[in-house]
């Protein structure tokens, strides 16, 4: 064998460099000098940002604020505000700005930001005084503009966590402190704009002129900070009003102020202590009662209404609510006689196509409306019925089971589609009671930092998804945003439509999942796309105390995702 000597052809001598390449959208190539933020390279990259503003990047795949330095060769994409990840940050960043307008305008108030609003926006209110006047509101969004046009920098450091803790003592953030005392790190990163210092639980951007799209308004005794939606960023929506939906989180927040439980650190604290069984026991039981109250208003109603039609987003807790419900229904002298909406998809050749050219299983016409509706009419009519039987091996329609209602019995159908009249526009509507349920959390982190409703129904999913359909977090993680595509097209418009809704949020869930959900977020690879969302869940998940399972009734809502539920097919049969 003859060993080879000398470079190969193509290679020289090399010198170190003082600048970096970065490769950014389209193909394009720019170079600076060390160091340079990664700001500098997409503004050269993407000099219009008008329409879409980018609000952080992905550095190799890894999500990094705009002054985030660019120190080698690089790969970057643009985190727009339309992305999840940039409406995440530009709202954190315009609640740190209405944070120091606010502190500035009423030094005393204390600010607590409560939960989001559907057009886009977030519903805050002051703990300490009364809600500000309207003269007060156009002071508050003055100053902020004022703010946003002098471009003050939003800094950042990272602090020993004694020292965070004594500063958010001194401030008397309550909150920061009860939640600080479970931290398992050593540090604290703070954002600091114009002396005030905060943390917000994430990135944010690097000055306040990113910040021009938003408005104040009263609302509810409070007010909300609007900001746009994602389906248009640069522009705030018009109000709706939706008065169900937001009597229901004022109910949540009277439950939590009954369990004393007003944040995450007041949750810590009570495992710590030993209360969860209460804390469970008194969750479970405001469930039940909520449940009996709406089993008593459909007996109320008992000689007109039929059909109970049950809609909510995915991992909501629908099945279990539904059977739940079938028993206070059975309690007050109602046989319910569950239909499963599945059953009447049209068969797979006629299912509608999406925009890519697939299947559009969550469209409204992969149903068979007009069977659905005429079977629907005839039960009612106490006729005999053969219901379908939909076979998701061979795609197509097969005959079913032959029903007849007594008179003590009515229809309980639970779908994506539930809240739509388009679903059942031959039936009566007086003979339809319709139900929205979904997870609508109000325990937040702190008074400044909330939790998305929908970052719990995730981690509900990814539990659910691991034990019974063998998906790891990474795929029900890649799956997500079709999910919720198809939840804002089919479900969120509709809410206001039900007779009633039922929140199926438990303070002491994420408590109970943290366990289950957090090795599977860590084995996401790190190289995929989907590593950034287990990154971030896994940091949001951190700051909860772990609970066991075992104390969890085997009836609960929790129990549809982690497993052991008397309600589920194996041990709930109505038929």
């Amino acid at each position: 064998m003859v060993r080879q000597t000398g470079a190969l052809p193509g290679i020289r001598p090399g010198h170190a460099r003082d600048d970096v390449v970065v490769h950014c959208p389209k193909g394009t190539y720019w170079s600076g000098p060390k160091g340079t933020p990664v700001e500098a390279f997409l503004r050269a990259a993407i000099p219009d940002q008008n329409e879409d503003p980018v609000m952080a990047a992905l550095v190799n795949g890894r999500l990094c604020e705009l002054n985030y330095p660019i120190k080698q060769d690089t790969e970057v994409q643009p985190v727009r505000m339309s992305s999840s990840d940039g409406r995440r940050v530009y709202r954190r960043s315009l609640t740190f700005l209405l944070i120091v307008a606010a502190h500035e305008l009423f030094p005393d108030a204390i600010l607590e930001v409560d939960y989001s609003v559907t057009y886009g926006g977030y519903y805050c209110q002051f703990s300490n005084r009364p809600p500000l006047s309207q003269k007060e509101l156009n002071q508050l969004e003055t100053r902020m503009r004022e703010l946003v046009i002098q471009n003050h920098p939003i800094t950042k450091r990272e602090v020993p966590l004694d020292e965070a803790i004594a500063y958010f003592s001194q401030t008397g953030a309550d909150d920061k402190v009860s939640l600080l005392s479970s931290r398992h790190k050593g540090y604290l990163t703070l954002y600091t704009l114009r002396g005030i210092s905060d943390y917000l639980h994430g990135y944010m951007v690097p000055a306040t002129s990113y910040l021009r799209w938003f408005s104040i308004e009263s609302a509810d005794g409070g007010m909300l900070l609007r900001f746009p939606r994602h389906t248009q960023p640069t522009k705030i929506l018009q109000r709706k009003e939706y008065p169900k939906l937001v009597s229901v989180f004022h109910q949540y927040g009277e439950w939590l102020e009954l369990m004393h439980v007003s944040h995450i650190g007041d949750l810590n604290q009570a495992i710590l202590d030993g209360h969860l069984p209460e804390l469970i026991l008194v969750s479970e039981a405001l469930h039940e009662q909520r449940i009996a109250e709406i089993a008593a208003e459909v007996r109320s109603r008992r000689e007109r209404v039929k059909l109970i039609l049950i809609a909510g987003p995915s991992s909501s807790g629908k099945t279990t609510f539904s059977r739940r419900l079938s028993v206070q229904l059975l309690a007050n002298g109602i046989r319910p006689v569950p239909i499963s909406l599945d059953d009447y998809f049209v068969d797979r050749e006629k299912t509608p196509l999406d925009k890519n050219g697939e299947y559009d299983y969550e469209s409204l016409y992969a149903i068979d409306l007009n069977l659905f509706n005429k079977q629907l009419i005839a039960l009612a009519a106490g006729e005999k019925v053969r219901l379908p039987r939909f076979n998701f091996v061979t795609g197509r329609r097969e005959e079913g089971e032959v029903v007849q209602l007594q008179t003590d019995q009515l229809i309980i159908v639970e779908g994506i589609h539930g809240l739509n009249p388009a679903l059942v526009p031959q039936v009566p509507p007086h003979t339809i009671y319709r139900i929205y349920a979904s997870a609508l959390t109000q325990l937040n982190l702190d008074r400044h930092s909330r939790i998305p409703t929908t970052d719990v129904r995730l981690v509900r999913r990814i539990a659910r998804d691991a034990m019974t359909r063998g998906h790891n977090a990474q795929t029900t993680i890649a799956m997500w945003p079709r999910v919720r595509r198809g939840e804002d097209r089919n479900i969120f418009p509709y809410q206001e439509h039900a007779d009633i809704m039922f929140n199926s949020a438990l303070v002491y869930e994420l408590a109970v999942l943290k366990p289950l959900a957090d090795p599977l977020l860590r084995q996401v690879d790190p190289d995929s796309v989907e590593y950034v969302e287990a990154k971030r869940l896994l940091a949001f998940l951190d700051w909860f105390h772990p609970a066991s399972i075992d104390v969890i009734p085997n009836d609960s809502i929790l129990r549809e995702f982690i497993g052991g539920s008397i309600l589920d097919d194996e041990h709930f049969k109505l038929r």
